[in-house]
């Protein structure tokens, strides 16, 4: 154990985080996510859901400041917003309160860029369309 690291972030995870540079993206993926078939590195979190998570990761990783799309959700199959994501921004805010916003990706073309991400955590998170992608940005 070590103080100040949230404890749902495991050895593996942490590892891949530091070995992220600039520009790299991670993708967490709901229990539904083809994780396995997307990912270039693969970590189970199982047990766990996205927001948890997301928190944790947003406790070390700095998101791309240069970019103004740097954090990406998966498009629903229709007009509404997917409830969680409301979850997501007031967790993003509050390491990053001028967050400009998602930016939205359509399902297939996720897939795509998921299969390009450094990483890609697998949950056991059950709510729809709860993935979500994040470039790495530089700490300042």
């Amino acid at each position: 154990m070590l103080k100040g690291i949230p404890s749902i972030l495991s050895p593996d995870l942490l590892k891949i985080l530091m070995e992220m540079g600039h520009g790299n993206e991670l993708v967490i993926g709901d229990g539904n996510f083809p994780a396995a078939a997307c990912a270039q590195r693969l970590v189970r979190l199982d047990g766990h859901g996205v927001p948890e998570i997301l928190a944790s990761v947003l406790q070390l990783f700095p998101l791309d400041q240069f970019e103004q799309d740097r954090v990406f959700l998966m498009e629903t199959a229709g007009p509404d917003a997917a409830p969680i994501w409301s979850r997501y921004e007031e967790i993003i805010r509050r390491e990053e309160p001028d967050f400009p916003g998602f930016a939205h990706i359509e399902r297939f073309a996720f897939y795509e860029r998921a299969r390009q991400a450094y990483a890609v955590i697998a949950t056991g998170e059950q709510a729809l369309y709860a993935n979500i992608i994040l470039k790495k940005g530089v700490i300042s």
